[in-house]
């Protein structure tokens, strides 16, 4: 029995002794692993760090040139051109916009003061289509209410012309630069497959230049595409909002010239 108690006790012994050995081994070995993990981290830190940050300008100034500056420079000028169009319609809608209530109000005043003569100098001296509209209608007063309804409608007609005058090119512009990117992308698709049968293999290496020009040039297609749309639909609204202004303020106009002539 006494052998026995000593056997389990030297057997306890030696177990206990082989888990304090293996843990103290695992923990060099851990020490090890974590070592190069941290080391891997620091290094790609500091490759992270040491990138320089492109700028804007430089990266769009390489994106072109990957392009390929011939259809880029043509879509660059679409974009130049539609933008110099969108810009001057803006300005030339903005200074259009009349306060059509003041200036009705302001031409019912000048014929109750000095009759006709009086109410076109108002509109002689305000600018815009409906204060046009309405001196058109008043130079042909004598000839009666009928006469100045159709006259404000036709000469409506004309101011609508005036301010649509350039849309037709935006339009252009529109749908050219998309045209030109998707004509970029079939020649880059083309060299991409020149280049395959020259070297008789497909490589990513191969097809890469031509797959680039074909991608860069359709997104820049599209981008120009994009912003001159933005544009043209905000001129548009600004004609609409103008046109509405030019309807309601004729009616009014008519109406105005109707009670001063049964008055007189």
């Amino acid at each position: 029995m006494k052998k026995f108690l000593v056997f389990l006790a030297v057997a306890g012994v030696m177990a206990f002794s082989a888990n304090v050995a293996s843990a103290q081994d695992e923990a060099p070995a851990a020490t090890e692993t974590t070592a190069p993990a941290a080391s891997e981290a620091t290094s790609l830190a500091d490759l992270t760090a040491a990138a320089p940050e492109v700028p804007l300008h430089q990266a769009l100034k390489t994106q072109f040139i990957d392009g390929g500056p011939g259809f880029m420079t043509m879509i660059a000028l679409c974009l130049i051109l539609g933008l110099a169009l969108c810009i001057e319609r803006i300005l030339f809608l903005t200074f259009s916009k009349t306060n059509t209530k003041k200036l009705v109000a302001q031409v019912e005043a000048a014929l109750a003061k000095g009759g006709i003569e009086e109410a076109k100098k108002v509109c002689r001296d305000t600018r815009g289509p409906v204060a046009s509209i309405f001196y058109q209608g008043l130079l042909r007063y004598d000839q009666g209410v009928d006469v100045v309804e159709k006259t404000v409608v036709s000469y409506g007609s004309v101011q609508m012309s005036e301010m649509e005058n350039g849309l037709s090119w935006i339009s252009l512009f529109i749908a050219l630069a998309p045209s030109l990117g998707f004509l970029g992308t079939v020649v880059g698709m083309i060299q991409a497959f020149d280049a395959i049968q020259a070297a008789g293999d497909i490589s990513p290496n191969v097809v890469a230049g031509g797959m680039k020009v074909a991608l860069i040039t359709t997104v820049g297609g599209l981008i120009v595409a994009m912003i001159l749309q933005v544009f043209y639909n905000y001129i548009i609204s600004k004609i609409d909002s103008i046109t509405i202004d030019m309807e309601d303020s004729s009616i009014t106009l008519v109406d105005v010239l109707t009670k001063y002539s049964e008055k007189k």
